[in-house]
């Protein structure tokens, strides 16, 4: 199944609420890549605390679990538990589906040298890095590029896309210096009152 129709799926469950478990089951044999995918996608929108915050511990223990190298995810039942608003996955699998689509069409099998298991801690600590930038992220929008990294990286997974996974890199950077700027700007409103 490709990231869009597990977006999809995901966005048509009945009811008003949207349980962790109910995502991982969603998510087949890439459960993974498609997890982080769909980490990342509420944070490519503007979306207020703790979304953000949530989504970024959920991806360090994702980021923890490939180091480790199990084969599909697993979580505490006091997090597969717990539920989000399904309006709020509409939402921000609506908003997210034409640029999931474009990656799609623009993605094929390139540079497969993640499946090695040296690879699989690069991913990690890059997952793990990608996901303190969402959770320390400028409140409400600083978190667009982490959360763009963060979907480009599991695209590229889904997709076997090195390229994809080399693309998040770069929004990495981006989000880094965004979040350096509101920093700095901070550091010298502060200093201006003394």
């Amino acid at each position: 199944m490709r990231t869009s129709e597990v977006l999809n799926k995901l966005a048509a469950t009945p009811g008003e609420r949207l349980s962790v478990e109910t995502i991982f089951a969603s998510l087949g044999d890439k459960a993974f890549a498609l997890l982080i995918v769909i980490l990342g996608v509420p944070n490519c929108i503007p979306m207020p605390p703790p979304i953000p915050i949530f989504c970024g511990f959920l991806l360090i223990g994702v980021a923890v679990q490939i180091s480790m190298g199990l084969k599909s995810p697993w979580a505490p039942q006091f997090i597969l538990g717990r539920t989000v608003a399904l309006q709020d996955v509409q939402r921000a699998a609506t908003r997210a589906m034409p640029l999931v689509m474009k990656m799609e069409q623009f993605s094929r099998t390139r540079l497969q040298w993640f499946r090695a298991s040296l690879a699989n801690i690069l991913i990690a600590l890059l997952l793990a890095t990608l996901s303190l930038g969402i959770i320390t992220a400028a409140p409400v929008i600083g978190q667009i590029p982490w959360g763009l990294a963060v979907c480009l990286m599991g695209l590229g997974l889904v997709e076997r896309d090195g390229v994809l996974v080399i693309a998040s890199l770069v929004a990495a950077l981006i989000g880094a210096s965004l979040s350096a700027g509101f920093v700095y700007a901070i550091v010298i409103a502060i200093g201006s009152w003394f």
